[in-house]
């Protein structure tokens, strides 16, 4: 895969999810994908994101930095959103908050994300409630 090509599948995925098109997830995530060091395959994955669409109705992925070294690609994504109830254990309760992740996907031969490491800055949020 070419060095210019993954940045847009990225970007691609990162719209899958802000659409909630969860039908075409595994059009970017693998079957088998695992995150943070667990295998939870595509329908975990789907169902930790659909869990945190509902604790975050407003949720949107706003790529601030995007790095791209094939086959990885490092991200860190913006939050500016109200969750409805707990958050990552923290009773933010309709309470706004700004919250940052920086996430590093490792990408298989076929395009897809295989592995995802992520570290979500919950310091902020609780900082903020």
């Amino acid at each position: 895969m070419h060095s210019d090509e993954l940045p847009a599948i990225y970007l691609d995925y990162i719209a899958c999810l802000n659409q909630q098109d969860w039908g075409n997830l595994g059009r970017y995530v693998s079957q088998n994908v695992s995150h943070n060091g667990n295998v939870i395959g595509l329908s975990g994955y789907r169902a930790m994101l659909e869990g945190d669409f509902e604790a975050i109705p407003d949720l949107y992925f706003n790529v601030a930095l995007l790095i791209s070294q094939p086959p990885h690609i490092a991200s860190r994504l913006q939050f500016n959103c109200t969750p409805v109830g707990m958050l990552f254990g923290l009773p933010v309760n309709g309470k706004p908050v700004k919250f940052e992740e920086n996430v590093f996907y490792e990408f298989n031969g076929d395009g897809k994300i295989q592995t995802v490491w992520s570290i979500i800055d919950k310091s902020a949020i609780a900082e903020q409630i």
